[in-house]
């Protein structure tokens, strides 16, 4: 931990500003708006949308990753906690067994606080919450009470891109690193493997606003990361992704300084056998052709 370092949620519960944020958070759960999906749903009485979660979390894994971005990882990992469900719902998701299965423990606010403290405790250089477009206002109740007992790591937020910006200004003055992906550039693409055709307009303005909080991503002299923006993008066989459309977007409405990684670990999962071009794996030539399109967009920063 660099003792230099202050995290942005540290300035807003000094401030006040923390604990107003989260009162309005866990109220918005009692007509539950907080993604593109809209549900409507009262999931402070036991009401569940697609996400299938209620007033508590889910979570299925909590540990130090060694396998995200080096400038996440470190020497001691990225501290990780894996929320159970999903709101988007891939159907060739790669966590099927969390994602769609539920796998996973019901956890309290409380108990989110003790996980951040414990990863901080094991020496991890931030706090990388995976999946946590349905749980913001948990996140947030969380991040107050471990803020308050002396957390004071980074915070990544790792989501699928299917972000709702009014959610997303909750997390304004909280979040440090943002890490969505940027899935598909192709509306039908979108429905067809999440029922979800408002995906890429969603994941345009959600890398847009998480823009305007964080910036670039900065990375100190240690190599690790202290804040701004990271874009994951997984590429897809016979280029269903629509990488260079993606490429280009970010370039020219996000930044061209933009920390970007281009994925090639697809395989086939889930239900990707109903859709038949992506029940094979990805060739080297689609990835080539994928990194090469970013290149060409402008784009230069890239994981490693």
């Amino acid at each position: 931990m660099n003792p230099s370092f202050v995290p942005a949620y540290v300035r807003s519960l000094e401030s006040g500003e923390l604990q107003d944020t989260v009162r309005r958070a866990i109220s918005a759960l009692e007509h539950c708006t907080l993604c593109p999906r809209q549900c409507g749903v009262d999931r402070t009485h036991g009401e569940t949308g697609i996400c299938m979660t209620g007033r508590n979390a889910r979570v299925s894994s909590i540990h130090a990753h060694f396998g995200e971005e080096p400038p996440l990882v470190g020497r001691n990992g990225s501290g990780t906690l894996f929320f159970t469900h999903c709101n988007l719902m891939c159907s060739f998701c790669q966590n099927w067994d969390i994602s769609h299965q539920g796998f996973g423990e019901d956890t309290t606010d409380a108990e989110l606080a003790r996980m951040m403290l414990a990863l901080q405790e094991r020496g991890c250089h931030n706090i990388n919450f995976v999946t946590p477009s349905h749980v913001v206002p948990q996140i947030l109740s969380a991040v107050e009470k471990a803020a308050a007992d002396g957390l004071r790591l980074p915070l990544v937020y790792n989501s699928g891109g299917y972000d709702a910006v009014e959610t997303l200004e909750l997390l304004e003055g909280v979040v440090d690193i943002y890490m969505p992906d940027f899935k598909f550039w192709d509306e039908t693409v979108a429905e067809s493997t999440c029922n979800a055709p408002d995906y890429p307009e969603a994941a345009r303005r959600a890398l847009a606003e998480m823009h305007r909080q964080v910036g670039d991503l900065v990375i100190g002299d240690d190599g690790l990361a202290r804040s701004g923006l990271i874009v994951r993008h997984l590429v897809l066989p016979g280029d269903l992704a629509g990488t260079r459309q993606v490429m280009r977007f970010i370039a020219e409405n996000i930044s061209k300084n933009t920390y970007v990684n281009v994925m090639s670990q697809y395989r086939p999962a889930g239900m990707a056998h109903t859709l038949p071009a992506l029940s094979r794996p990805l060739s080297a030539a689609d990835y080539r052709a994928a990194v090469d399109a970013a290149r060409e967009e402008g784009l230069f920063r890239f994981a490693r």
